[in-house]
């Protein structure tokens, strides 16, 4: 998950305060002023109010085919024995602190710290393939986070993204043009559809972070199926593009050239980030070309890489949930993720693959 947006409005409100002006407002989220209430179950949630398309030319999928949003679920209850980050009672995270540090400071972390979170980006791994296998049409999305949480909690791990700013469920599932950050509820899935499945841990002190997509069914259009694979081999190569002493900024280069020549885009909107003790630190990973002085890698880092993809624009919608962000001409998204370490050899993913894990089809 990325909630940069969030961390963001916070360093711009954090430094106004230092300098005694007034906030900037940038409001990528629910908003800094405490958590947001929980959500009750049964409650209807509304999708963003667009303004009418000019020509249907400009939708890259029929209208007819947009996701709609579901009622939530009640809140699921985590077992007191089990250890939580910071935000967990209040929804406010303490790494929101980290957002006054210069976007080039970045921790290097101990060789007792990879080893924990060695730990728990194999959990995080277990969670999403558990999750990942009840991937069929007719499962609603809820469904998914509940089997997402129960075996979050078997684990003796705690559900990262659950009230993270208030965030009301144990995992984010966006699906088709929902780019990220969807709320898991009670809309099934359909035949054809594909879906991102976000999963994190806390466990032991340290979040392991990834996502994955999943094609709902047998009957993916080639659009999509192409998507999907264009998009995994755009992570993967900035994944390999990393080594000690190269820029973070070059990553966006690295994706940009892969996918445009198939005229997708990458999203600016969000981004991948530094992880560990909390769950979004520096550096930011801007999955598209820029000149940003996001720092130099060096061995010890952890980050993620997790490229989200669009077949048509980038540009976005928020939903009035203030999460669910989707594509303005409901063209597809696809999106991966790892949490890697910097090693003397290059990044390795601590949430890689198991000898259990399901294989898709385009790993084979």
């Amino acid at each position: 998950v990325l909630f940069t947006q969030k961390r963001m409005a916070l360093r711009l409100a954090l430094l106004a305060l230092l300098w005694g002006q007034e906030a900037v407002a940038f409001d990528g989220g629910r908003g800094f002023g405490g958590a947001a209430a929980k959500t009750s179950g049964g409650k209807q949630r509304k999708a963003a109010k667009r303004k009418a398309t000019p020509a249907a030319s400009r939708l890259v999928r029929p209208g007819e085919d947009r996701r709609r949003a579901g009622s939530l679920s009640p809140w699921r209850p985590v077992p007191r024995s089990i250890a939580r980050p910071d935000y967990a009672e209040t929804g406010m995270p303490s790494d929101s602190l980290d957002a006054l540090l210069p976007a080039w400071v970045i921790e290097t972390k101990s060789a007792a710290d990879i080893d924990k979170m060695r730990v728990s980006g194999r959990l995080a791994r277990e969670v999403l393939d558990a999750t990942g296998r009840l991937v069929r049409p007719g499962i609603t999305t809820d469904e998914l986070d509940a089997a997402a949480h129960a075996a979050t909690i078997e684990r003796g791990a705690y559900p990262s993204p659950l009230n993270y700013f208030g965030y009301p469920k144990s995992i984010c599932t966006s699906v088709n043009e929902v780019i990220c950050h969807g709320i898991p509820d009670d809309v099934v899935l359909r035949e054809g559809d594909i879906i991102n499945i976000d999963v994190t841990v806390f466990y032991d002190g340290f979040h392991g972070d990834c996502s994955e997509m999943f094609y709902v069914g047998d009957q993916v259009d080639q659009a999509s199926d192409k998507l999907v694979r264009v998009t995994y081999d755009a992570w993967q190569a900035a994944i390999d593009f990393c080594a000690p002493g190269k820029a973070y900024k070059e990553i966006g280069g690295v994706i940009e050239d892969i996918i445009a020549p198939h005229g997708y885009s990458s999203v600016k909107q969000f981004c991948g980030h530094g992880i560990g003790r909390n769950f979004h630190v520096n550096p930011n990973v801007l999955h598209y070309r820029n000149n940003e002085p996001n720092g130099v890698m060096a061995v010890g880092h952890v980050f993620t890489i997790e490229p989200m993809i669009c077949e048509g624009a980038q540009d976005s919608d928020m939903w009035e949930d203030k999460w669910t962000a989707t594509t303005k001409d409901l063209g597809r998204s696809a999106q991966f993720e790892h949490t890697l370490v910097l090693t003397e050899h290059g990044a390795e993913p601590l949430t890689a693959k198991l000898p259990s894990s399901p294989r898709q089809p385009w790993e084979l």
